[in-house]
């Protein structure tokens, strides 16, 4: 049976380096590290949603004026129908406050290159790229 094809899921994530080391997230009751963010609502732009997502997950303030894009991308989206992608606008910047798990977060990883097989495909080609780019071990 085939499936229509699904749109894609707009996402926009934080990337936050620091001593060669990416922040990274598990959600509750999961193993898989995940970037700060999430889905970018309806009327919402990237921008608009890394500051939100990274607020509601790691109760930290973004720096708007420090906010850029890092890297964009198009892969399979973990834990849907394949074929169906993540279309991910990563964000660098800086935060105004230390992050701390919340509510949706139990946990906080500082991440480097050999913890790519924890994470989804978004999230290992970010690690590459950051890695690519000498700016994580």
């Amino acid at each position: 049976m085939s499936h229509p094809t699904l749109p894609d899921i707009q996402v926009a994530a934080f990337a936050l380096v620091r001593n060669r080391r990416l922040l990274m997230v598990t959600a509750r009751g999961r193993d898989v590290y995940f970037l700060p963010g999430g889905k970018i609502d309806s009327g919402e732009t990237p921008r608009d949603a890394v500051i939100r997502e990274v607020f509601e997950e790691v109760g930290a303030r973004v720096d708007p004026d420090s906010l850029a894009i890092y890297h964009r991308l198009a892969l399979q989206a973990h834990g849907e129908p394949e074929g169906r992608l993540v279309a991910m606008t990563i964000f660098s910047g800086e935060l105004l406050d230390e992050p701390v798990p919340s509510a949706e977060v139990s946990e906080l990883h500082w991440v480097r290159l050999a913890d790519a097989d924890r994470c989804p495909p978004a999230g290992a080609d970010l690690l590459y790229v950051l890695h690519r780019d000498g700016l994580i071990d």
